[in-house]
């Protein structure tokens, strides 16, 4: 937006030079500027040129929820959360490649429960230490620099800028923006964000936008995951709308959009500057909208608040943020397997080899009770025999008393030899890769295997169930070669449910039943 509200701006102030240059002197001290990494780690290397000498670009686009002023009071309610420190209740990744051919936008569900690096707050020197707790609360520890450090903790992606804006400012930029158009398939009222919606397209700006970007009861189940996708098609339509040039052509609105922009953003002091917004706009400005993917990332429920929080799904989660590492595009299904295969060689020759099953120390704990259902008596002393049985002698039952939905298996954190361990002894049970987690807490010195309410009985973690082929009875010669080829086909990253691209036009919200008018 800033590029085209520059680009408008200069033409409007050709001639008044001196005017124009006190006007941006006043647009940049709009600008309010915060560290981009409060981490204690050092941050991650920048992204490697490609063979052109171009380099990609990874900005944190952050929605705060701080009702610390009374406009962000007055349209957020809960006025008597105005003295809490905001929230980062939205959090997207925007990845633009190295080649500027495509956009990858990863968001991150506010409440993922994820490890929160050790972070400094660069104003008053307090330090808050490592934890566990859901991502929006890591810009409490410091600002926004924090939540960028714990994204590259998290997702292994070098962040290079961060953008933040709170309520007041998501209404005066879609004010100023002129009306973003979104669709929603029944009529809709969420008497929670105010939003209330006939079934079809509608153009929102002002306060009906943040009631956009603020429901979650009145999308899909009710959670926090379908505000996020209604998040994605409101950023994707913004963009489709600025890059077919339907907006902004009045020179009055362009300066409109100039105050409202640079009011209501916070950013690292690598954008801290109209001009370096404006660099920022023109060096992206060619990439077309429908090659524009938006993904939320791939979750599973807490085991430790499954109501309430959820946690990455290890393995394809991974498989998105090797993609932006790679700088591969999300639906390139060709270009995701080679990259992945040649990651999967660096890290396997980085790793270090197991231990001799003998000397991996196993503590198997019996955790498939649930609130519906028992636990299976002697699970933990099954499962530990078996261990044994495989050469893992120092196996053993752990009586400690858990609950858990899905079979876990934790090593120490930050220790590359005990997650070599932990493999292996996944490997002897079956256990997929996404079972291997990071252990919690502190002081574990071993590994830790949670048996689930997944896996009530046998000695091999269950295989998952494939779907029955209704025609395989009657399946051809021609049939069965089409499968053999489909089996050879590269696999897609997300299924097509799970994604919000540029190229689809016509996507509405699906309406939560519960709130259809």
């Amino acid at each position: 937006m800033l590029r085209w509200t520059a680009g408008g701006l200069a033409v409007a102030l050709l001639g008044t030079a001196g005017a124009g240059y006190l006007y941006l002197r006043h647009l940049n001290s709009n600008l309010t500027k915060e560290e981009l990494n409060l981490g204690s780690k050092p941050p991650l290397p920048r992204a490697t040129p490609n063979a052109e000498g171009q380099t990609p670009i990874n900005i944190l686009l952050l929605g705060s929820d701080s009702r610390g002023s009374e406009a962000n009071a007055e349209l957020g309610g809960a006025r008597d959360n105005a003295d809490r420190p905001g929230l980062a209740d939205t959090q997207m990744l925007i990845h633009v490649s190295a080649d500027r051919g495509h956009i990858s936008a990863l968001s991150i569900p506010r409440d993922t429960r994820v490890t929160i690096p050790e972070c400094t707050d660069p104003n008053d020197g307090t330090v808050y230490p490592e934890t566990e707790r859901t991502i929006n609360t890591s810009i409490q520890h410091g600002g926004p620099g924090c939540t960028v450090a714990t994204w590259e903790e998290l997702t292994g992606i070098p962040i290079d800028h961060f953008m933040m804006v709170e309520f007041a400012g998501a209404v005066s930029l879609a004010d100023a923006v002129g009306g973003v158009p979104v669709c929603v398939a029944d009529n809709v009222h969420d008497e929670d964000s105010g939003l209330h919606l006939e079934a079809g397209t509608t153009e929102v700006r002002g306060e009906q936008a943040l009631q956009w970007l603020r429901t979650r009861h009145g999308f899909e189940d009710g959670s926090d995951i379908g505000r996020t996708k209604a998040q994605q098609m409101y950023f994707t339509a913004m963009a489709t709308e600025l890059q077919q040039g339907t907006k902004l052509t009045d020179p009055v609105q362009l300066m409109d959009l100039a105050e409202a922009a640079t009011d209501a953003l916070t950013v690292d002091p690598g954008l801290g500057s109209v001009e370096a917004l404006y660099d920022l706009g023109e060096d992206v400005k060619n990439v077309p909208s429908d090659a524009m993917t938006m993904v939320t990332m791939p979750w599973l429920p807490d085991p430790q608040r499954p109501a309430a929080h959820v946690i990455p799904d290890a393995e394809r989660a991974e498989r998105i943020f090797s993609a932006i590492r790679n700088d591969v595009a999300l639906d390139d299904a060709e270009g995701l397997r080679a990259a992945e295969e040649a990651e999967a060689e660096r890290l396997a020759a980085e790793a270090p080899d197991p231990a001799p099953a003998e000397e991996i120390t196993v503590a198997v704990r019996n955790g498939t009770g649930t609130a519906a259902i028992g636990p299976v008596t002697g699970r933990a002393s099954e499962v530990a025999g078996a261990l044994y049985g495989e050469g893992f002698t120092q196996a053993y039952a752990d009586d400690t008393w858990v609950t858990q939905e899905a079979t876990t298996l934790g090593y120490p954190a930050g220790d590359p030899q005990r997650l070599a361990d932990a493999r292996a002894v996944a490997e002897a049970l079956g256990l997929p890769a996404s079972a291997v987690r990071e252990s919690e807490g502190e002081g574990t010195t071993v590994l830790v295997l949670t048996i689930g309410a997944d896996w009530r009985e046998g000695t091999l973690y269950p295989a998952p169930q494939e779907e029955p082929d209704a025609d395989a009875e009657d399946a051809g010669a021609g049939d069965a070669e089409d499968r053999e080829r489909d089996d050879d086909a590269p696999e897609e990253i997300l299924r097509e449910d799970e994604a919000v691209t540029g190229k689809d036009e016509n996507a509405c919200m699906t309406v939560n039943p519960l709130h259809i008018w």
